[in-house]
C-alpha cells in the first residue's frame, strides 16, 4: 500500500469537505490521532479503519487507495489491483478502477475459516450492495439480522445499515461484493460543500 499516496488522497477529500480533523473523527469513529497519522503516511490502516474513514467521506475505499482513470476501458492487471490484507488473514482485493464522479466498488474478499470481518458503518441512504459467494460459508448481518449464504448464494440489500461478515465454516470463503456508494446530500450541506 501506499501510505504517502493514500494521506495525500484522504488529506484531499477531508479537506474537499471542509472537515477538520476533529470532525471526520466524530463522523467516522476514527480517533483524531490515526487519521492524522494516516494522513501523514506514518501508519497503514486496518481495513476497517480505512472503511470506516471512506464512509464518513462518503467515497469508497478503492478512492483512498488510487487515482481516478477517465480512459473508456480500462484493464485492472492482478498485480496492479489494490489489496489489503488484515492482521486476521482476511484479504479484500479491489477489483475496479476508479473513475470520476463515481462511487463503485467491486471487490473479492478472501476469509480463512472461522475468522469474523467485522462490522462496518452503514453507507448514506440510496447505497446498494451485493454479494455473491463463490465458495465457503459467510454470515452477513445487517442491523443485527444474520443472513447465512452458501457457495453460489448472493444477496442484495440497501448500504444504509451497519452490515458484518463472518466465516463461519471450516473452510475459505471467497466472495464478492458490488457496491454504489451515494453521497450523503444533508450530511454534504451540512460540512458546507
Amino acid at each position: 500500500m501506499d501510505l504517502d499516496g493514500l494521506g495525500l488522497r484522504l488529506r484531499s477529500q477531508r479537506q474537499r469537505r471542509r472537515l477538520s480533523l476533529d470532525a471526520l473523527a466524530t463522523i467516522s469513529g476514527v480517533s483524531r490521532s490515526t487519521i492524522s497519522d494516516i494522513e501523514r503516511g506514518a501508519k497503514s490502516p486496518t481495513v476497517l479503519v480505512l472503511a470506516r474513514v471512506a464512509t464518513a467521506l462518503g467515497v469508497t475505499v478503492s478512492r483512498l487507495l488510487g487515482e481516478d482513470q477517465p480512459e473508456r476501458v480500462i484493464t485492472l492487471r492482478h498485480d496492479d489491483q489494490p489489496v489489503i490484507t488484515d492482521a486476521d488473514g482476511w484479504q479484500r482485493r479491489i477489483l475496479s478502477p476508479n473513475l470520476p464522479g463515481v462511487e463503485f466498488e467491486f471487490i473479492r474478499t478472501t476469509v480463512p475459516a472461522g475468522v469474523v470481518v467485522g462490522t462496518f458503518a452503514a453507507h448514506a441512504p440510496g447505497s446498494r450492495e451485493y454479494v455473491a459467494v463463490e465458495v465457503g460459508h459467510l454470515t452477513v448481518t445487517l442491523n443485527g439480522v444474520p443472513h447465512t449464504l452458501d457457495a453460489g448464494d448472493a444477496l442484495y440489500y440497501a448500504g444504509d445499515c451497519t452490515h458484518a461478515f463472518a466465516n463461519p465454516g471450516d473452510i475459505e470463503c471467497v466472495y464478492y461484493t458490488a457496491m454504489h456508494v451515494t453521497i450523503d446530500h444533508h450530511r454534504s450541506a451540512l460540512e458546507g460543500t
